[in-house]
């Protein structure tokens, strides 16, 4: 049973939604984005569409969760193609890199809804969004987007808690952000450097970590995950098996943050320089 608090929030996220009629939701198969998508869903039944970029910085775990999840959930779910690349000034990863990437994504999007006769865009950032370096925001703010939990004032904790009311799969996953967030500002964003990150983080969860981030210095790889966790990744097996695996997929070094993962970790570094 959900405490008045945490109802009251659920009530006013839903009598949002249900005064915007019909909305596109921007899907990432997330935690925030799938309670939206599926509370947009169970406000408005038909009238949504999800609307999912498929790129180089989204890994295709990601994607093909995304696709499953609105398959079984009867949600029509348009999937496109998006490469962040070719955004000027994009790969140079400048400090605003998310907002050229967001400005360009939700032009995209805005597009596709509007060919689906479909004018109200919603997103998944949520209060927590507001603590850290977030400069796609601004790009949601001046494009229209709704953010309908930040609207009502949610936290993750909370998505966590409802989503598993709801019976959601993603109630304790672990969160996600682009791969390009895994780059120290001015380090040049490449494809193949994205493919090195999504292969690695995808072996780390392969081998049962929950939580992780694989941040990139020039050719070294730097694990974050949860220090519950770092036994495991001492356990001379593991680090084989990591050491030989990240070589191949062309780190030079490896090592491990002993601050363990926590978000925005790269905008650290542009903290003590202030």
């Amino acid at each position: 049973m959900l405490n008045k608090e945490l109802n009251y929030k659920y009530e006013k996220l839903k009598a949002y939604i249900r005064e915007l009629k019909s909305v596109a939701v921007a899907f990432s198969s997330g935690v925030d984005s799938t309670f939206l998508l599926k509370t947009a869903q169970d406000v408005l039944g038909e009238n949504l569409i999800a609307i999912t970029a498929s790129s180089y910085s989204f890994p295709k775990r990601e994607l093909n969760e995304a696709v499953n999840f609105c398959n079984k959930n009867n949600i029509k779910h348009i999937v496109f193609e998006f490469n962040a690349l070719e955004i000027d000034g994009f790969k140079n990863n400048p400090k605003n890199r998310c907002y050229l990437c967001k400005k360009e994504l939700f032009t995209q999007i805005k597009k596709i809804a509007s060919a689906n006769n479909t004018e109200n865009i919603i997103e998944g950032s949520n209060i927590d969004d507001n603590m850290d370096y977030r400069p796609g925001l601004l790009a949601i703010s001046e494009l229209g987007i709704l953010s309908p939990l930040r609207y009502a004032e949610f936290n993750k904790n909370e998505i966590r808690i409802l989503s598993k009311e709801l019976n959601l799969p993603t109630s304790n996953k672990q969160s996600f952000a682009c791969l390009a967030s895994r780059f120290v500002y001015g380090e040049t964003i490449t494809k193949e450097k994205l493919i090195m990150i999504d292969k690695a983080e995808q072996l780390l969860f392969n081998l049962g970590f929950n939580q992780v981030r694989v941040r990139l210095h020039g050719l070294m790889a730097r694990i974050e995950i949860n220090p519950n966790q770092f036994e495991k990744l001492i356990q001379q097996d593991t680090r084989n098996i990591i050491l030989s695996k990240f070589k191949e997929y062309g780190f030079t070094y490896v090592s491990m943050d002993l601050k363990g993962y926590r978000t925005g970790s790269m905008n650290e570094t542009e903290c003590l320089k202030q």
